[in-house]
């Protein structure tokens, strides 16, 4: 079967991906992978970001996270899983769009000023880390990706990559490289165990794919409820309630979960009762992924993460040489024909 269009997706590799990846990302990445010519960046330069007084925790990420992706149903027959750093054409495209985007443009990006709040950086921002949107541009027109999967936060960023490829085909007088188009995902951010944030594996409040079944259970009763339900008797509050938007999530029968909402708010249905509900639930969905996960050799692991990158050089370095061609600077191609 032919697949129509490129996408490019993926991960930092800091820890192992966590439920709040698998209803986002990871469930999208299985459904594209099936019609689309999928590549999917361990993103650990990107992570150096970040972590580059901590470069251990990358690299020792990389395999936890390729083998989250296998166990998920990520087939790496159908979809290109490849190393971001092994991709050396990255770094010289973005080398060159670099001299297209202003550093006051990489300030205003919403996306890139929101994380400098979070971090705190104060004036001694990292270069590196400013840079971030012409790297992501750099990783997504090597592979002339026409879908990027995003979540709402990071639509600024695919915004600027089209913003390089418009002046870049402009100026160059070229249509070496393609706009992408952001594809949404279907389900929100997953909240964060403790109901104060999203999941994540920073703020240690995400339950794991590959986390044990007691775990899995203490996780789950740990979760933050309705702090004025404290009798069964006692009407409770379904929003912003921790356990309803987990069992929203995973829980197969919906009609079931809005009867135990209605309930719940009335009166007369326990914490316990749904917490133990959503424990069973979340203890059927990971039993295979971690048994699967398990299971795999790190090896096979090597071999498709090699594999991969090979055929993801090959696409990026056709692009590299195609812009090269259009700013003229291929001199041994043009000065040996």
């Amino acid at each position: 079967m032919d697949k129509k269009n490129i996408v490019l997706t993926g991960d930092r590799p800091t820890g192992k991906l966590h439920l709040g990846h698998y209803i986002g990302s990871l469930k999208n990445r299985i459904e594209l992978q099936k019609s689309y010519d999928q590549y999917i960046m361990i993103a650990d330069t990107q992570a150096l970001t970040d972590y580059f007084e901590n470069p251990e925790r990358i690299s020792e990420s990389i395999f936890e996270v390729v083998s989250d992706y296998l166990a998920v149903g990520i087939d790496p027959d159908l979809s290109t899983i490849f190393i971001q750093s092994q991709v050396s054409a990255l770094p010289e495209l973005m080398m060159y769009y670099m001299n297209l985007v202003t550093v006051s443009r990489l300030e205003r990006n919403p996306t890139v000023k929101t994380e400098l709040a979070q971090k705190d950086f104060a004036t001694s921002v990292p270069a590196g880390f400013l840079c971030y949107p012409i790297s992501q541009a750099a990783d997504i027109t090597a592979f002339k990706a026409e879908i990027v999967p995003v979540g709402e936060d990071q639509l600024p960023l695919i915004e600027q990559t089209n913003e390089v490829v418009r002046k870049f085909n402009r100026l160059y007088n070229t249509d070496c490289l393609k706009e992408a188009k952001a594809h949404l995902s279907k389900t929100s951010r997953l909240v964060g165990i403790d109901g104060k944030a999203k999941a994540s594996k920073s703020l240690n409040n995400a339950i794991f794919l590959s986390d044990s079944p007691e775990i899995i259970k203490q996780k789950v009763f740990s979760m933050f409820t309705d702090p004025n339900h404290i009798k069964i008797s006692d009407p409770g509050r379904v929003e912003g309630n921790v356990v309803f938007q987990y069992l929203d999530a995973f829980h197969e029968d919906k009609n079931e979960v809005e009867d135990l909402k209605l309930q719940y708010s009335k009166g007369g249905l326990g914490d316990t009762t749904i917490k133990s509900l959503l424990n069973d639930c979340l203890q059927k969905l990971l039993q295979p992924i971690r048994e699967k996960r398990a299971a795999i050799d790190k090896k096979y692991l090597l071999d498709i993460c090699i594999e991969g990158t090979k055929k993801a050089q090959k696409s990026a370095n056709r692009t590299l040489n195609e812009v090269k061609n259009a700013i003229g600077i291929n001199f041994f191609e043009k000065f040996s024909s």
